[in-house]
């Protein structure tokens, strides 16, 4: 993950009087709104634990050092901007291509948890009609950030966590709604993994009205290993299912303590080795013919019953 500083939001919209406090995990994991035995201590990036004034939003998205740009061509220009710290969303080099400086950029973008796919050129072709020389690297508006880093954050601020985990939404529009969703209801963080997510390029932040540059996004390498690494930082996984018999509107969930709400693909929902990994199954009660949501819309359900249950709560 790279190395950045972030704070947790305080955004605009939350109720005052800081609705969070004083929540405790099912089970007694959290005491005072703290793991216990300092799990954040060396977990996962070490030395990666946000300082300062994380009140500062500042902090989340450094911006790009040109917002203009959204590609790049040529091996050169790609590793020169890896170099740079540039955050890149994904890079398509020509399969076949093997040298110093095609193993340099993988490398690079291994240790950053930029995807690189090795692709035919007719693929390069499709994306743009410039001369690509054989590599494209799509720049990111803004900077993926550390999910310990932010989860240490929240909990040493006396925050309850609410993160919002996307398995495979590709819909860059459909995600982009999902943000703004996500900042209205006081989500402090967005995890997608970094492949089978939406890319987040100019269509995706008019789509959010402006909340993914307020809101951190995280990018992951693997969704099963960030989901139990939550379950063991106190979190509890909700999944949001037409396959589950326990339905939204029967509070069956407690939804106040410190929670992560899982969503997936439109096409065929949640994988199932994520669903094995959740605490609790809700499906969103319906009365129409047709028996499915967009996944934006789903979103921002289940989200609004977790505001209003700690709403209520307060």
């Amino acid at each position: 993950m790279p190395n950045r500083r972030p704070a947790p939001r305080d955004g605009e919209g939350r109720a005052e009087g800081g609705r969070f406090e004083g929540s405790r995990a099912e089970g007694g994991r959290l005491e005072g709104n703290r793991p216990e035995g300092n799990r954040f201590e060396g977990s996962r990036s070490e030395g990666n634990r946000p300082e300062g004034n994380r009140t500062d939003k500042s902090q989340y998205h450094r911006p790009p050092q040109d917002r203009s740009i959204d590609m790049i061509f040529g091996l050169r220009p790609i590793l020169e901007a890896l170099n740079a710290g540039r955050t890149l969303d994904k890079i398509f080099l020509l399969r076949g291509t093997k040298n110093s400086m095609t193993q340099d950029i993988t490398a690079l973008a291994k240790a950053a948890d930029v995807p690189v796919s090795m692709v035919p050129v007719e693929k390069l072709d499709n994306i743009t009609r410039k001369n690509h020389q054989g590599a494209v690297a799509f720049v990111s508006p803004i900077d993926y950030m550390p999910l310990d880093s932010i989860l240490a954050g929240l909990y040493e601020e006396g925050k309850t966590p609410l993160l919002l985990v996307l398995d495979r939404v590709t819909d860059v529009r459909n995600f982009g709604s999902i943000a703004r969703n996500a900042e209205c209801l006081g989500v402090h963080a967005i995890v997608v993994p970094s492949r089978g997510a939406a890319q987040i390029n100019g269509d995706a932040l008019k789509t959010s009205a402006g909340a993914l540059n307020l809101i951190p996004v995280c990018r992951e390498a693997n969704l099963k290993e960030t989901l139990t690494f939550l379950r063991e930082s106190g979190v509890q996984i909700v999944a949001c299912t037409e396959k589950s018999d326990a339905s939204l509107e029967a509070e069956a969930v407690d939804l106040t303590g410190p929670l992560a709400i899982l969503m997936g693909s439109e096409e065929d929902g949640i994988s199932p080795e994520y669903l094995r990994l959740a605490n609790h199954k809700l499906r969103i009660p319906m009365a129409g013919q047709i028996s499915s949501l967009n996944v934006s819309v789903a979103s921002g359900i289940m989200l609004y019953e977790v505001l209003r249950q700690r709403l209520v709560k307060k």
